[in-house]
């Protein structure tokens, strides 16, 4: 019998253990009336990807926001949790104020934007520590808005403008994607005049993978050039 002990976790520190992507794509809420939740977030313009009943009464209806990754779920005999227990569920929008405006348009009850004037008060029910209006020259992260589904489960609109250094860049739409690959010109226009023969393509993507995955420019520029470098 072997007396080897198995390794501590702070022995793995530092060892070549591959990463899985685990990527958080449904989260759950809990709800009583499906189809009448069924019928608000239909309302609110997002993607019914599925609605599924069984004979046992087991029934998952799941809803998806527009150019989102993740969704949500709800239904019959899908969760435990109390009804409107769910709070504080982001919502990341570019236009904060044009989002709201779309939800008012669709008849959500939507509060005002508003920004926190203390730490966390954009958690708080009743308004207690909010500021109205948007944050001082629309700082990314700062401003917010919130609404409620037809059982409390709490939502909150976050304007991100531009993502802190690591966060990474997921669910591209078309202006970011446009930048990124200007930026990705910029770097690549820097390396190209002492690199290697290449196809510029591979360099981009190289470039581009390392950005989702939130490094830097500069970081990514590098990977770029590894990658080719290790290609030829």
């Amino acid at each position: 019998m072997s007396t080897q002990s198995a390794p501590r976790s702070n022995e793995l520190i530092g060892s070549a253990i591959a990463v899985v992507d685990m990527r958080l794509e449904v989260v759950v809420i809990p709800v009583t009336d499906v189809d009448r939740s069924k019928e608000f977030y239909t309302r609110l313009g997002w993607r019914l990807d599925a609605d599924f009943p069984y004979d046992n009464g087991f029934r998952v209806v799941q809803f998806t926001p527009p150019g989102s990754g993740s969704s949500v779920q709800f239904g019959s005999k899908i969760t435990s949790a109390a009804t409107g227990s769910a709070q504080g569920l982001y919502l990341i929008v570019s236009d904060i104020e044009a989002a709201r405006k779309d939800l008012a348009a669709r008849g959500i009850e939507v509060s005002e934007v508003f920004h926190p004037g203390t730490p966390g008060a954009q958690f708080r029910n009743g308004g207690s520590g909010r500021i109205d209006g948007p944050a001082p020259e629309h700082a990314t992260y700062g401003s917010f808005a919130t609404f409620r589904d037809p059982d409390g489960n709490g939502w909150l609109i976050q304007e991100v403008t531009t993502r802190l250094p690591g966060r990474g860049l997921s669910n591209l739409d078309v202006a970011t994607l446009t930048e990124l690959l200007q930026e990705a010109e910029k770097h690549h226009s820097e390396y190209e005049p002492t690199a290697p023969k290449h196809q510029w393509p591979a360099w981009y993507a190289a470039y581009i993978v390392a950005r989702q995955d939130g490094k830097t420019p500069e970081e990514a520029a590098k990977d770029g050039k590894i990658h080719i470098e290790e290609a030829r």
